[in-house]
């Protein structure tokens, strides 16, 4: 069996991106209110701190009772008010998510009954199964936890520096120092995680293409006596697959402390 190999392009392809969107059409509605509900995650987030501040300064500071409680009532519903537009985003973004993919799926197979049986002579089914189950699945993250997740914490980051600068912004240049640094890291960290997921995606492939064709073929390798020798070659294949999804948990597990103490 021929192990494939598969490369990818920039982090953010933008044409990959215009092209998944010609999807979305159908769901304008579910997108827009996405849209809208992320911007309002991205402005009620940094509003919570800002407001117990407040409360902290003036009423507390000052013994007003009176506004204490007011304020306490007014932060109960806002986490409230969160609380259900959090709920609204996961489920939408989730819904939109899988609709899309739904729709990938049919257009894909539907592609696939169409081409020439020399096509299916060559391509292994496993990868084609690989292609069609497993890799449209993750462009499903790119709605429901990629993208809008992506946009929320943008927006919010943006409201975030604003209140800061707005209080200290002298303060505020002082947190802000370590940014470059934590930039340098993020960009370390995402060209070895790309490397590290193409190794996942091939491995994953490999496995998926192997398994097909031998439990297909299972009869020839009982009749030829090979049953130890394919073996063999499973657990190679099963060991490169355990070593590209450890790779990827190494970054993981090294970047985000690094984050952190920056």
């Amino acid at each position: 069996m021929e192990k494939e190999k598969v490369t990818s392009g920039s982090i953010v392809d933008y044409q990959v991106l215009k092209r998944l969107f010609k999807f979305v059409q159908p769901y304008k509605g579910q997108f827009y209110g996405l849209v809208l509900l992320t911007i309002l995650l991205g402005i009620s987030a940094p509003l919570r701190p800002y407001l117990i501040q407040y409360t902290l300064d003036n009423d507390v500071a000052n013994g007003d009772y009176p506004g204490l409680v007011n304020m306490i009532y007014f932060l109960c519903g806002l986490l409230v008010i969160q609380a259900i537009i959090q709920y609204l985003h996961t489920y939408l973004s989730g819904w939109l998510g899988q609709f899309i993919i739904r729709d990938i799926r049919v257009k894909l197979y539907s592609h696939l009954v169409k081409l020439r049986l020399k096509f299916f002579d060559k391509t292994p089914i496993g990868q084609l199964v690989t292609r069609t189950i497993s890799d449209v699945e993750t462009l499903a993250d790119v709605f429901s936890e990629g993208l809008a997740a992506m946009v929320g914490d943008l927006l919010q980051l943006i409201f975030i520096l604003g209140i800061m600068i707005y209080t200290d912004w002298r303060l505020a240049l002082i947190s802000l120092s370590t940014l470059p640094l934590l930039i340098l890291s993020t960009y370390v960290f995402k060209e070895k995680i790309k490397v590290a997921f193409n190794d996942v995606r091939n491995a994953v492939s490999n496995l998926n293409t192997y398994v097909q064709e031998h439990i297909t073929g299972m009869s020839v390798v009982q009749i030829f006596g090979s049953e130890k020798r394919e073996y063999k070659k499973f657990t190679d294949i099963n060991r490169e697959h355990r070593r590209a999804n450890l790779k990827s948990v190494l970054y993981y597990s090294v970047y985000f402390p690094v984050a952190e103490i920056i």
